[in-house]
Order: C-alpha cells, then structure tokens, then sequence
C-alpha cells in the first residue's frame, strides 16, 4: 500500500498538472476571499472566515476529480492494471494506497489557506477576536469533506479508462451527495420526518453542523460510512472487472 502512496504522489508532482491544479485552486480562492469586492474578508465588519468556509466546498467540488480521475482511468487505458493485480497486494491495498495520495494532496492544498486564517486573526480590531472554535470545526469539516470526494473520485475512475468520463462522473456524484439530497428534501411533498432524513443522507447538513464547531459523533461516523462506502464501491467495480 506504501508504494503505490508513494507512486502517486511521485506522479503528481512529477508533472505540471499537479502543480496547476494546486496553484488554481489557491488562486480561485484567494481572489473570492481577498480581492472580488463582495466576497472579500476585507469587507467584512467582523473577522470571520464564514464565506472561505461556504466557498471552497464547491472548489473541491471540481478539484477533487481532477486529483483523482487518472488513479485507475490511466491504468486501465494503459493496462497497467494488470500488472498492479500480479503484485503481492491485496485490491483493498490498491485502492487504498490510490485514495491516500489523493486524500494526501487535498490536504496539500487545503494547508497553506491556513495563511487566512493567521491573517483574519491579526487584522481583527482586537488581534484574535475570531471564532476560533468554529474555524477549528470548519476545517476538520473541509477535511472530512476532503475524504468523502476523494472515495467518490476514485471509484468514478475505476468505472472508466477515459480519465474525462471519470471527471465529469465524480463532479456529478460530488455534487449530487453534497447538496442534491438538500434540494431533495425542500421540494418532496412527504412527511417531515421523510425530508429528515433525506436531507441527512446528504453531505451539507453534516458539513454544516461541523462547520459551526460542533463536533457531533454522528457526523463523524457519518463521514466515515460514506467514505467506507465509496471504497468498498470501488473494490466491488474492480472485482467485476475481473468477471
């Protein structure tokens, strides 16, 4: 599982993708929460991270399958993954080590926007007046957030060999199970407890209850499920392909 960890991240870092996703990803949101006028931290009346935090879901949204859709489209393509099956590792090896370096560079990413944060913290009228509570619950939200796309993302990729497919497959999927099911909910005529429960299959509800700095075990454990799911989805397509 180490090696194949390691291979990716070799392989992501040995091309200028990787580098430009990353680099896109930092520019994207530092215009929305800098310099745009009506998203910028500067035009607050409070320090607050608040719109950072409502922003770069939908930024992973698109980030995490440009990450992830080359883990098993390429080797498909290539057939290099029938190589990968003759070595002494277990397919759950496989895919783990894959979903750990794309799990690895979101977090890569996702490390220098804590430069926003020293900075809001410094420029408050009172330097530390910021919720740091909350902040802290966001981003073990981003993170969590950050695994559940990445097990979407490399179970789309092992669907397909065309790494666009498993693109725009992963960014429907992402999409889907982070708001879809809160739209789902406003707009079915069921009982209330129905909607309940259709919102919370839904990511948002439990990104944004963490989001608030309240670190409910059920969301976590929610967080695990989904993300447990995605992996033994990704098993499950990668045993049928043996068939």
């Amino acid at each position: 599982m180490l090696s194949i960890f390691i291979k990716e991240l070799n392989t992501f870092f040995s091309s200028l993708i990787g580098y430009i996703t990353m680099g896109v990803f930092l520019l994207v949101t530092g215009l929305f929460n800098w310099v745009f006028p009506d998203t910028s931290l500067l035009s607050y009346q409070y320090a607050s991270l608040d719109y950072f935090f409502d922003t770069v879901p939908w930024i992973l949204i698109f980030l995490v399958p440009a990450i992830s859709m080359r883990s098993f489209a390429e080797e498909i393509s290539t057939g290099t993954i029938e190589l990968l099956a003759t070595r002494p590792l277990s397919d759950m090896q496989i895919i783990l080590g894959k979903f750990l370096a794309v799990f690895a560079l979101v977090l890569i990413c996702l490390l220098p926007t804590l430069i926003y944060y020293f900075s809001v913290y410094q420029l408050g009228a009172e330097v530390g007046n910021i919720d740091t509570g909350a902040t802290n619950g966001s981003y073990i939200g981003l993170i969590l957030l950050g695994a559940a796309f990445s097990a979407i993302g490399v179970f789309t990729s092992s669907l397909t060999s065309n790494q666009i497919v498993a693109f725009l497959l992963a960014v429907f999927l992402c999409f889907f199970c982070y708001i879809g099911f809160d739209y789902l909910s406003r707009v079915s005529q069921f009982y209330a407890w129905i909607d309940d429960v259709i919102e919370n299959i839904g990511i948002f509800s439990h990104y944004d209850s963490i989001s608030r700095g309240v670190l409910d075990t059920r969301d976590l454990v929610y967080f695990l499920t989904f993300t447990t799911f995605f992996i033994l989805m990704t098993k499950t397509s990668l045993e049928l392909r043996k068939i």
